[in-house]
């Protein structure tokens, strides 16, 4: 009798648990928190460089084709990417993106609030891209996936915002393409490429990241 009690009783205790695992994996823990928020301020500062160095690289572009300096755009999409490859939790991506959108506007940035508007945006497309997976592929296609989502999201709020619409379909369709593949590239595939960088150097070991990055390694 004792020996045919213990098993049921050791899998009512199991049961439970593994009920639970799918809440504590979306559960955000302190240093999740912290690492999103320190992400978001280091993105942030990436975001006051480019919002130089980017915006002259878009304005030569679209010199030579209205449109194609859309292609400088994807390190402004970076934030979502990161905070979605690296913190594995919903809003992860949103979170990171607005954060570092808030230290651009409040260090100078040029757009002033139509800045946090765009990162909302921004960190709305890239979330979405991680819920369609549910939060449970983190690989190469799925960060070009998630820059290419924040790209459609902020082209959409431009339309509005910047008055895009405006501008004819010739323009919108060749700056739909040019965000879109420098989402993909400058913030999907700089993104993963950056995550596993911080990955080979210890600092992601409390995280899924580092512990997936080190079994593919």
């Amino acid at each position: 009798m004792t020996t045919s009690s213990t098993p049921s009783r050791t899998s009512s205790a199991q049961g439970p648990a593994q009920a639970r695992s799918p809440k504590s994996r979306f559960r955000w823990r302190v240093i999740d928190i912290v690492t999103a928020a320190v992400l978001g301020v280091a993105t942030g500062l990436i975001f006051i460089v480019w919002n130089s160095v980017g915006y002259a690289w878009f304005t030569v572009m679209d010199a030579f084709t209205p449109g194609v300096g859309g292609i400088a755009v994807g390190i402004w999409l970076l934030g979502g990417v990161l905070g979605g490859l690296i913190i594995r939790k919903p809003g992860a991506a949103l979170f990171v993106e607005v954060l570092a959108a808030s230290v651009s506007m409040l260090l100078g940035s040029q757009w002033s609030i139509e800045t946090v508007y765009s990162g909302i945006a921004q960190g709305l497309g890239a979330e979405l891209i991680f819920l369609l997976f549910f939060y449970k592929r983190f690989g190469l296609g799925v960060a070009m996936l998630a820059g290419a989502g924040a790209a459609v999201a902020a082209w959409t709020l431009e339309l509005f915002l910047s008055a895009n619409i405006e501008k004819g379909p010739e323009f919108l369709t060749i700056y739909l393409v040019s965000i879109v593949l420098s989402g993909a590239v400058l913030a999907g595939v700089v993104g993963w490429l950056l995550t596993r960088a911080l990955a080979a150097t210890g600092a992601l070991n409390r995280f899924a990241a580092g512990r997936s990055s080190k079994r593919i390694g």
